[in-house]
C-alpha cells in the first residue's frame, strides 16, 4: 500500500493508555517547571517581582507569543520542504498526499513533545502522520533530527553574531558547532551511523533480539536522514531556522521592553540563543532549569537588568516560547481528533 492510497485509520479505543501516559509525563514536567520558576521567584523576591508585573505592558507578551507563532510557521515551511525532499508531499499524479491544513495541524501537534530532551519527542507528529496516511514512522522520523540539526545551526549563527561582542560568548558557539559536526557525521557518513548500530545488535538476551528486529528500520531511517542532510538540502532550512529563532529572540526583547528595560535587541537575542543551546545540550525535558538559569543570569550579569525584572522577564519569555508551543500542540491535536476521531487509539502501537 502506498502512502497516497492508505486509508484513514479504523475505529480505535479513544481511551488509549499511550495518550494518558503522555499527559502524565507532561503534567510532571509542568510541575517541575512550576517548581523551578517558584524557586527563582523566591530567590529574587516575590514582592519585587509582583510589583514589576503590576507595571508590565502586557501587550508585549502578546507580541512575544505572536513572534513565536511566526517561528512555528517558518518551521512548518521546513517540515513541508523535507516532506518534498523525501517524496512524501505529492504523489505520482501531483496530488498532495496530505492536505496543507492537515499537514500544518500534524506539524503543530508535534509540539506536545516540546518538553522532551532536545525536543526529540516531536517525532510524535510522525506517529500522527502514520495513522492518518499510513506513512511509516521510520520514513518521517529523520525529519525531526534534520529539524533539530538546522535549528542548532540557526541558534549557533545567532550566538556567533552576538557572542563576538561578549567575552566568553564564543565558548557556547564552539560547543554547539562540535555537536553539529558530530550529528552531521552520523547523518551524512553511512559507516558512522552503521558503526553506532553494530554494538547494539550484539547485546545479549531480549535486548539483543529487540535490537536485531529494529536495526533494519533504524538503518532505513539513517538512509532517509542522509538524503535530508546533503549540503544542498541544509542551506534553505538553516536560513529559515536563523530567521525563526531570531524572531523568538526579538520576542524576549519585547518582553524586556514591557518592563521598561533598555537592553538592546541584539543582546536579548544573544542571551536567548545561548540559553536555548545550553538547554538543548543538557538531557532534561525542555531544558528546564538550565535554560531559565542561563537566560536570567545573562540578563543580570551581562545585560545589567535588575534581578526582579530579569526573573519576571525570563518566566514570561519561557511562557511565550516553550509553554505556548505546548498549548498550540494540544489545540492542533484536538482539531485533528475532531476530523479523525479514532486518532491515537490502541492500534497506534503498530507504528512503532
Amino acid at each position: 500500500m502506498t502512502a497516497s492510497d492508505a486509508p484513514p485509520p479504523g475505529p480505535k479505543d479513544p481511551a488509549s493508555p499511550g495518550r494518558g501516559s503522555l499527559a502524565s509525563r507532561l503534567a510532571l514536567v509542568a510541575l517541575l517547571g512550576a517548581v523551578v520558576y517558584g524557586v527563582l521567584v523566591i530567590a529574587r523576591g516575590a514582592t519585587n517581582i509582583q510589583h514589576e508585573l503590576l507595571h508590565f505592558a502586557w501587550w508585549t507578551f502578546g507580541l512575544a507569543c505572536a513572534l513565536s507563532f511566526a517561528n512555528y510557521l517558518i518551521r512548518f515551511a521546513k517540515w513541508e520542504y523535507y516532506l518534498g525532499v523525501l517524496g512524501l508531499r505529492r504523489d505520482a499524479n501531483g496530488e498532495r498526499i496530505v492536505t496543507l491544513r492537515d499537514s500544518l495541524l500534524i506539524f503543530l501537534s508535534g509540539f506536545v513533545g516540546t518538553v522532551t530532551p532536545g525536543k526529540l519527542g516531536e517525532v510524535f507528529k510522525s506517529l500522527v502522520l502514520f495513522e492518518i496516511r499510513g506513512i511509516a514512522v521510520e520514513r518521517t522520523a529523520p525529519i525531526v533530527v534534520a529539524e533539530r540539526l538546522t535549528d542548532l545551526v540557526g541558534v549557533i549563527v545567532l550566538i556567533t553574531i552576538g557572542g563576538s561582542t561578549f567575552p566568553g560568548g564564543m565558548l557556547w558557539a564552539a560547543i554547539g558547532t562540535a555537536v553539529v559536526v558530530t550529528l552531521l557525521a552520523i547523518a551524512s557518513i553511512p559507516s558512522v551511523g552503521r558503526a553506532l548500530l553494530r554494538p547494539w545488535k550484539l547485546l545479549p538476551g531480549a535486548a539483543g533480539r529487540l535490537a536485531r528486529r529494529l536495526t533494519p528500520r533504524l538503518e532505513q531511517a539513517l538512509d532517509q536522514l542522509r538524503s535530508l542532510t546533503t549540503p544542498r538540502h541544509l542551506v534553505l532550512p538553516s536560513l529559515l531556522s536563523i530567521i525563526g529563532w531570531a524572531l523568538e529572540g526579538v520576542g524576549v526583547y519585547a518582553v524586556l521592553r514591557g518592563f521598561g528595560s533598555s537592553l538592546d535587541v541584539f543582546r536579548a537575542t544573544f542571551f536567548y540563543a545561548t540559553a536555548t543551546l545550553a538547554g538543548a545540550l543538557v538531557p532534561v525535558p525542555g531544558g528546564l532549569g538550565v535554560t531559565e538559569k542561563i537566560l536570567e543570569e545573562s540578563m543580570v550579569a551581562i545585560g545589567g537588568v535588575p534581578g526582579p525584572i530579569a526573573t519576571a522577564a525570563m518566566i514570561l519569555s519561557r511562557l511565550a516560547t516553550l509553554w505556548f508551543a505546548v498549548a498550540v500542540g494540544f489545540v492542533a491535536l484536538a482539531l485533528l481528533r475532531i476530523k479523525y476521531p479514532a486518532l491515537l487509539g490502541r492500534n497506534a502501537s503498530s507504528a512503532k
